[in-house]
């Protein structure tokens, strides 16, 4: 396990007063590794969960070669469909059994969609674009030349998977449409990484629990709530802190709970250069050996302070008082610690910039970018080179197809109803400078996130 200085050793230029949003992400990629601990689980259980291996089909998909419509199915040797032609309807085949019966030449079969097809026919017209007739208690129809090629409309044994293939890949986190896939291999029962446990707590003395009385100077804890949500929505159950002091004695202890629980501790607020911050001293202490704590200086806006290292766990500091760990949060001997600013928009942005990709990580997700989305910016956007900026947008879709964004009106990093507002954040990168309307940027799409 590498510590925070040799990680910073590898980046090149690398400097704790004035990071890239960049540089932090390449920071965190090195610092945070998977947890190894896996489960098997009932697929109902499993959404939003991650694949701990390789899931193998046992079977093929689909089993037999099939028609994907209602119609007619024959063999296309049968017939020189540049011109039409006309055959007798020898049967009628339905999904979920095959047809018992022989084809013989000039003669097709009426199939319904899924229906098994049997030897031979290779070819699916559908029922709209035939002519039906019916002479002596014979069907017949007839094909219009030149709408159909050999192989049209059949679903072929394997096409979709095929038996000993992946059907889904390590690092999968599973979507509603993976955990229909896994249900369409008959497999009920899945192997995924354990889930991440995460403690949270807000810091500060101006910070008010739901249920305290209004006073001067006091603010409602929004960010453990917030956090609640970001974490939720990833399939994370969070271990909830609640709101801490500005006392040594009550965050020793707090990061002591924190750390015996979980793998990875958040934090907001008392990570600024104040004078009554004593979070960060209590960091320092407890990171112990395991690997330190550094304090950034982002160049980004909003969110500029952060904290990221690595707090020892009670066993490791040998703390006499140190509560109780739960066995799967004891395997390290360290919990990843993410120090947070204060403001409720600047929580949100550096936990969707950095925190929400190193916890996909840690859950065992495949390495993936962030994808953006090209918008144009309905009106000028003013901003100076050296700074990653996140500005709170709002995309829409012109009457020609044209996606636009706007932003939420003020940024400031205390305006929580602009998230609320936006749906999404435009990301004006650390060498841009202003933008002028009609422009196009990068936006962040939430989608779901929040």
């Amino acid at each position: 396990m590498l510590t925070l200085d040799q990680i910073a050793a590898q980046l090149q230029g690398y400097d704790p007063q004035a990071l890239k949003a960049s540089d932090v992400n390449e920071f965190l990629s090195r610092l945070v590794e998977p947890v190894r601990q896996t489960e098997e689980i009932d697929i109902f259980n499993a959404l939003g969960r991650v694949l701990a291996e390789d899931l193998i089909s046992p079977l093929n998909v689909p089993p037999h070669d099939n028609s994907a419509m209602d119609g007619f199915a024959f063999a296309w040797c049968q017939s020189n469909l540049s011109e039409s032609a006309t055959l007798r309807v020898a049967g009628t085949a339905f999904a979920g059994a095959a047809w018992q019966g022989r084809i013989k030449p000039g003669e097709c079969l009426k199939v319904m969609t899924g229906a098994i097809l049997p030897a031979g026919l290779n070819t699916v017209v559908p029922q709209e674009m035939v002519e039906i007739s019916t002479q002596n208690n014979t069907q017949t129809i007839t094909i219009p030349a030149g709408i159909l090629r050999s192989g049209d409309n059949r679903r072929l044994r394997g096409e979709d998977i095929q038996v000993g293939s992946a059907a889904l890949l390590k690092g999968e986190r599973l979507s509603p449409a993976a955990l229909g896939l896994i249900a369409s291999l008959g497999l009920a029962k899945v192997t995924v990484r354990r889930s991440l446990q995460v403690a949270y707590f807000s810091t500060g003395d101006e910070i008010l629990s739901l249920g305290e009385p209004v006073r001067e100077g006091a603010v409602y804890d929004s960010n453990r709530y917030t956090m609640f949500g970001l974490l939720t929505r990833m399939g994370i159950e969070m271990i909830d802190l609640g709101a801490v002091r500005d006392d040594p004695a009550t965050l020793e202890a707090t990061f002591l709970s924190a750390a015996a629980q979980a793998d990875v501790i958040i934090t907001s607020g008392g990570v600024s250069v104040g004078e009554a911050d004593h979070t960060k001293a209590m960091m320092r202490k407890l990171a112990g050996s395991a690997g330190g704590v550094a304090f950034w200086r982002i160049a980004m806006r909003p969110g500029r302070p952060m904290a990221v290292g690595r707090i020892a766990k009670p066993q490791a500091l040998g703390s006499a008082n140190a509560p109780n760990a739960t066995e799967q949060a004891v395997t390290n001997k360290s919990a990843i610690l993410f120090g947070l600013p204060g403001n409720p928009v600047a929580v949100m942005v550096t936990f969707l910039a950095f925190v929400r990709p190193a916890l996909l990580q840690m859950m065992g997700c495949r390495a993936e970018s962030q994808p953006y989305l090209k918008a144009l910016s309905l009106e000028t956007i003013r901003k100076r080179p050296g700074r990653t900026e996140y500005q709170r947008g709002i995309v829409t879709t012109a009457g020609d197809g044209t996606v636009q964004v706007r932003i939420t009106g003020s940024q400031g990093s205390g305006v929580l109803s602009s998230m609320v507002q936006a749906n999404g954040l435009i990301v004006l990168h650390h060498d841009q400078a202003s933008v002028a309307a009609g422009d196009w940027v990068d936006v962040m799409m939430f989608s779901g996130a929040i």
